[in-house]
């Protein structure tokens, strides 16, 4: 569970900093393994 905590944040962060520099393929990139980690998140925290 806190490495895919950890893997969210490192995510998020890049993501802002995607958006920031105006990289929006990789800022979309970051949005999709955002949602990724935190569905695994909710499976872990429902089993």
């Amino acid at each position: 569970m806190t490495t895919f905590s950890q893997k969210y944040q490192a995510a998020k962060n890049n993501s802002i900093k995607f958006m920031k520099k105006g990289q929006i393929s990789e800022y979309l990139n970051s949005l999709l393994e955002m949602n990724k980690y935190k569905r695994l998140m909710i499976a872990v925290i429902a089993n």
